[in-house]
């Protein structure tokens, strides 16, 4: 089994790039294997690691779709909902309370 090549921090070589660049240049790893590894020390603890893709090898972000739109907004939507009473949150319900604020704190509603 192979290993792969690690790179200190900002010290990759040209051509490789990680996901995040990838998506700035409008491209994505189009299933190509990892090429490399690149490590950002941190003290007293395990380094950062981020995966690093060839840009030579990177496909074109796929557009979005009206019905991929329509799909973003459902999902969305349904995040805002509060389970509890059924109304429209105006915001996305948090999940550490599991519904909106009025429902999880009546006494404080006033």
């Amino acid at each position: 089994m192979a290993t792969l090549p690690v790179y200190r921090w900002r010290l990759a070589p040209e051509g490789l790039a990680t996901r995040r660049q990838l998506r700035a240049m409008g491209l994505r790893p189009g299933g190509q294997d990892v090429a490399a590894e690149l490590e950002r020390p941190r003290r007293r603890r395990e380094p950062l690691v981020a995966y690093l893709y060839r840009i030579d090898l990177a496909r074109p972000v796929r557009p979005m779709t009206p019905a991929r739109w329509a799909a973003l907004a459902a999902a969305n939507a349904a995040q805002q909902v509060c389970p509890e009473c059924g109304r429209d949150a105006g915001y996305r319900i948090p999940t550490s309370l599991g519904m909106c604020t009025p429902c999880a704190y009546p006494d404080t509603a006033a």
